[in-house]
């Protein structure tokens, strides 16, 4: 996205060069969903429609719902008319994760960022934020970043990165039978939620 330069090479988005483009050009073709959410003192429907300020209600309700929050802001006495607090403490981790994923979908980047986006929420709730996010991630090109495996099985690639360097490169199968960093990293979490569970 630009924030940083690059040293050597270059990136391209379908042939053009990003240098080519003008950096708000460019970060339009991006959406993310952080672990560290941003929702702002609004209502929940402005909270949505950050980014696509022309947004309708159907298209904000459409995105709420492929988020699997739509139910959860129906059961608030002010619906979609709810006012989020400073720090939007009024509701929960899950639920804050869940209408940033609704405001992705909303916004329909071409190529979106996934960094660390169900590493603060329980099980159940994490469950339903992979499920929006494979909707999401549908169609498009996707940048995942993850310390909890399960989020990342499916990828077409995965880099895995030691100390700043990326050691291997690989889907799920061919890092798994390669029996090294990532197989050790998967079967150690594998084994820690068997135990968990067991």
């Amino acid at each position: 996205m630009r924030f940083y330069e690059i040293d050597s090479g270059r990136i391209t988005i379908d042939g053009v060069d990003i240098y080519d483009m003008r950096r708000d050009d460019l970060r339009k073709n991006f959406g993310m969903v952080l672990q560290d959410t941003w929702l702002f003192n609004g209502t929940i429907k402005e909270n949505i429609a950050y980014g696509k300020e022309d947004a309708t209600d159907d298209e904000i309700i459409a995105a709420a719902r492929a988020a699997y929050v739509d139910h959860f802001v129906r059961t608030l006495p002010e619906g979609y008319n709810t006012v989020l607090n400073d720090d939007a403490s009024n509701i929960s981790q899950g639920q804050k994760q869940l209408l940033t994923i609704a405001r992705a979908f909303l916004a329909d980047p071409r190529i979106l960022i996934l960094d660390e986006a169900t590493s603060s929420v329980d099980t159940r709730t994490e469950m339903l934020i992979q499920k929006a996010m494979a909707k999401l991630m549908n169609n498009r090109t996707s940048f995942v970043i993850a310390h909890r495996l399960s989020t990342i099985r499916d990828a077409d690639t995965i880099l895995v990165m030691n100390n700043g360097r990326i050691i291997e490169q690989g889907n799920h199968e061919e890092l798994m039978e390669a029996h090294g960093f990532y197989y050790d990293l998967y079967n150690s979490q594998f084994l820690g939620a068997y135990a968990e569970i067991g």
